[in-house]
């Protein structure tokens, strides 16, 4: 047993000698060419080779010294590189832009501003978009099939500019608007529900009758539900409350059952049940804990407390299948808590909206937050917090609806080609039910080509998203890459380009890796 481990940690060593090796090697070709082709083509004295300032001169030549221009390209490369070399004792250095500050200083400042703009769009397109991807390809050629392959090309059709531009005019401008006097005008009431209860009953699967009986029942439920929140002013004066908390806990209880064993596995019913209770029923206690004087640290107390009562249930609701019980409890318990945090920041958002930072204006059309906030207002959690959704509101959509497309699309294929498999027909023939069939023997192979393209996105998350950050005026990798290029400045679109090719080779990596996570058939070799 221990030589078979240790044998398992030579290959892996070797292996992971052999990658790292050649990551090395294309990192340096890729800077070296990239390096040479920004020198090539752009020209840091095309602004003073028209001047007629006195000390004309005097800047050229000063400029050709700070950046080394009396040196070839190629050979000018080397100069630059020392300095990522030097890491290897301690002393990185990438270099100063043209205005004078480190490229390492200014990757700092925009590396947490873009991981803020894109980590949240990146992860629900992937969760909704996988979802959906497979839902569809379970239910092929359905009405949600249809529906959803409608929504998905059309959103892939359209220029990410001309998305934010549209949320800018009717998301910000016109619900900032709306909220002056928020009472929804009839006409846009009824298309709303009915638009709603389309979708809805195109989700649904059944009948002619049901596809009938679905739309009337949502579009009704649905009208109603916004003329309630017309009458009581919901909108400038929002929250969820106890019972839509608990509405929340229970619907999540029903999914994620559903989902991973089925309503009819009786002690993961009941784990998730007992799992939306104590939520529930944890409301107000913890409306202590989430007060005024509540940081990062007490909102992940809350979800710890909440997930570690529903593990327990689930660990004594039966001795058959714990491990699944447990799980049960704690996505249960992790997707009925959200309801509890995001009522805390609605409770906020009356206060925020008439502070005179904001004058009534809650949706901002640019930047990443609002300078104008008090040192009072931007010590509270939940205001700043508040302050910091509002601002990602608009670029989160932008980019969620554009990658979403993608998603769909390409989770549905991968699904269909898997459920065509020789060994799926053989499980049916098994007598295997088909939520085992599909979860446990689809859904699994389904993610091996997706495992590629996930790492690969999240490793792009740092590059930024250049339309994106410019239309909204956020101050990320990707306007700073933007920068680097227009001012032409090589060592500022150096460092960020050494940082995104080193995490793409990583990303690749960690897909290797995590193929025999995935699929235990896949083995390393020396």
């Amino acid at each position: 047993m221990r030589q078979s481990c240790r044998g398992k940690v030579d290959i892996l060593f070797a292996y992971l000698t052999r990658r790292f090796s050649m990551m090395l090697l294309i990192i340096f070709g890729a800077s070296y060419i990239a390096y040479n082709l920004q020198a090539i083509s752009s020209d840091p004295l095309a602004g003073l080779a028209e001047s007629t300032e006195e000390n004309a001169e005097y800047l050229k030549t000063s400029l050709i010294r700070s950046l080394n221009l009396d040196v070839p390209p190629p050979l000018r490369y080397f100069i630059w590189f020392r300095g990522v070399l030097a890491g290897l004792w301690g002393q990185f250095d990438l270099g100063q832009t043209r205005t004078g500050i480190s490229v390492i200083e200014a990757i700092e400042l925009a590396i947490p501003v873009t991981f803020r703009l894109v980590i949240a769009a990146t992860i629900l397109a992937i969760v909704l978009g996988i979802t959906i991807g497979m839902v569809t390809a379970i239910r092929q050629y359905s009405r949600f099939d249809y529906v959803m392959t409608f929504i998905s090309f059309l959103l892939f059709s359209l220029p990410i500019f001309w998305v934010a531009v549209l949320l800018k005019e009717y998301m910000a401008i016109g619900f900032n608007d709306f909220l002056a006097k928020p009472e929804i005008p009839l006409g846009f009431l009824i298309s709303f529900s009915l638009v709603a209860g389309f979708i809805m009953a195109g989700i649904m699967a059944g009948n002619r009758r049901r596809f009938w009986m679905v739309f009337i029942g949502v579009s009704l439920g649905f009208g109603a539900l916004l003329q309630y929140l017309s009458v009581t002013s919901w909108f400038i004066d929002p929250g969820i409350g106890i019972i839509g908390v608990g509405v929340f806990a229970f619907a999540f209880a029903a999914l994620v059952t559903h989902v991973s064993t089925g309503l009819d596995n009786r002690p993961s019913l009941i784990t998730a049940l007992a799992s939306a209770t104590i939520v529930t029923a944890s409301y107000f206690p913890l409306q202590g804990l989430l007060n005024d004087e509540a940081n990062f640290l007490t909102v992940l107390a809350v979800f710890a407390l909440t997930i570690g009562l529903s593990a327990m249930v689930g660990f004594f609701v039966a001795n058959v299948d714990r491990r699944v019980n447990i799980r049960t409890g704690i996505i249960t318990a992790l997707l009925a808590t959200l309801p509890i945090v995001l009522d805390r920041f609605m409770r906020e958002f009356n206060s925020y909206m008439n502070s005179d930072a904001v004058y009534q204006r809650p949706v901002p059309t640019l930047g990443q937050s609002n300078d104008l906030l008090t040192e009072e207002q931007q010590s509270n959690f939940w205001i700043n917090g508040l302050d910091d959704i509002m601002h990602l509101i608009l670029p989160t959509v932008a980019l969620t609806l554009i990658s979403f497309a993608g998603y769909v699309r390409f989770s549905r294929g991968s699904l269909l080609e898997v459920m065509n498999m020789d060994y799926i027909r053989t499980a049916r023939a098994k007598g295997l039910n088909e939520r085992t069939v599909i979860v446990r023997h689809g859904l699994r192979n389904a993610m091996l080509p997706l495992t590629t393209i996930l790492v690969n996105d999240f490793a792009g998350v740092i590059g930024g998203a250049i339309i994106t950050e410019s239309v909204f005026a956020w101050k990320g990798m990707g306007s700073l890459f933007n920068q680097a290029i227009n001012s032409y400045d090589q060592n500022l679109f150096m460092g960020v380009f050494i940082i995104g090719a080193t995490l793409t080779v990583m990303a690749n990596l960690a897909s290797d890796l995590l193929y025999g996570v995935v699929d235990p058939r896949i083995r390393l070799r020396k």
